[in-house]
């Protein structure tokens, strides 16, 4: 209830600028005991300032009334996404505008420990260079590059948690510790198609299809203005659509996955000569004109499309958008994708999905993990909701309340 009477506080201090308590009251329906101990803590938090009193337009007598604005340096939310080698961290004031964005790297094998310090290195970075503080912190949002569970796991039938509910708990209890906030934490791609459909364009997107081609392949789904979970929250794995039965052995138990061909190591190593290459040498050589890097690459579009092209026949959505290194190797990968996603997508007069890369760059999980913190998408509105145990402000994943 108290974090419902701050959320309309600090709302109608958005909307309406530096307002006295007696202004805001009547605005959010509160009483004066009520609405003055709130304020006050909101102001010990740092999420609202005393900017000024009425003193000099004041008509009788009587204590001048202070008048409250969010300070614009408090940190209001936060979202984070801890990629392969790197986490992106970007901070929201209250009007959701961003104030403060940054990243650290680190080593693919790195504990997630390390992880953790490094992220918050950049906070602390961000507060010296900037001056954000992070005291009036409403809500954090995590991307992970590993699936996250939706739903209650079934104890009595897999007693021994998974590598990646461990991560997850990891993060969950360390950012609880730092930020004594709500923390919702999913993967990252799914922030990434999240991100791409709330702020890539004018509106946010209804129908979205999102593939990401980097160390993995994953994906996420908007449908019908909703980000689908699934079941479980393996709504979007793209990359483990079959494309070879008798492909090579994919890290989730089949053969001949999306992920086996079109990965970043997949396409490293079938491009790769006795003495290996990597991911600058490849882009080299395709710059080069190599012809089995290129020949290499045009099959790799080939298949993205065709998968993508499936997905799209049967979810008709808007937007495909594909992002990662992979497709920045060279041009041939998303314009051999394209030809092959407009051969084979259902044609119907008037539907014309946009076949695109996507525009949000390497920190579009964060800046997805930060529409869910702000919690009010529409996008998330039939999202799963999991209140973590034993802290009745912390979740790992929250609807919106909109």
């Amino acid at each position: 209830m108290r974090r419902t009477h701050e959320d309309r506080i600090l709302a109608v201090l958005r909307d309406h600028g530096s307002l006295s308590r007696a202004e805001i009251a009547p605005l959010v329906g509160l009483s004066r005991t009520t609405l003055s101990e709130i304020t006050n803590v909101l102001i010990e938090r740092g999420a609202v300032i005393v900017t000024e009193t009425d003193a000099l337009s004041r008509v009788g007598r009587g204590r001048p009334a202070a008048r409250l604005a969010l300070d614009p340096q408090a940190g209001q939310f936060l979202g984070a996404d801890f990629a392969h080698e790197r986490v992106y961290i970007a901070v929201a004031d209250a009007s959701h505008e961003i104030i403060a964005a940054g990243s650290a790297g680190y080593r693919p094998d790195s504990p997630w420990q390390e992880r953790v310090n490094a992220a918050f290195g950049v906070l602390d970075d961000l507060e010296a260079a900037t001056g954000v503080h992070y005291g009036a912190l409403q809500s954090a949002g995590v991307g992970l590059p590993t699936p996250v569970v939706h739903g209650q796991r079934d104890d009595a039938a897999r007693p021994a948690p998974t590598a990646g509910e461990r991560i997850v708990g990891l993060i969950e209890e360390a950012f609880l510790e730092r930020f004594d906030a709500p923390v919702i934490i999913d993967n990252n791609t799914q922030f990434a198609a999240l991100a791409e459909a709330e702020w890539a364009g004018a509106d946010s997107t209804a129908d979205l299809v999102f593939l990401r081609l980097s160390h993995g392949c994953g994906g996420g789904l908007v449908v019908g203005g909703q980000l689908i979970a699934g079941h479980s929250g393996f709504a979007g794995e793209i990359g483990h659509i079959t494309v070879d039965p008798d492909g090579a052995p994919c890290r989730c138990g089949k053969q001949g996955c999306l992920e086996t061909v079109a990965s970043l190591p997949a396409v490293i190593e079938a491009c790769g000569d006795p003495g290996g290459r990597d991911l600058h040498g490849v882009a080299l050589a395709a710059a080069a004109q190599d012809a089995h890097v290129l020949a290499v690459l045009g099959r790799v579009g080939e298949q993205i499309g065709r998968v993508l092209a499936a997905v799209a026949t049967t979810l008709a959505p808007s937007d495909v958008v594909v992002a990662g290194p992979v497709v920045t190797l060279h041009p041939v990968v998303l314009e051999r994708a394209a030809e092959a996603f407009r051969a084979e997508v259902l044609s119907v007069p008037g539907y014309v999905p946009t076949f695109r890369p996507a525009s949000l760059g390497d920190g579009a999980g964060a800046l997805g993990a930060l529409v869910a913190a702000f919690h009010n998408s529409p996008l998330l509105v039939t999202y799963p909701a999991t209140v973590r145990r034993g802290n009745p402000r912390a979740t790992t994943r929250q609807r919106s309340l909109r």
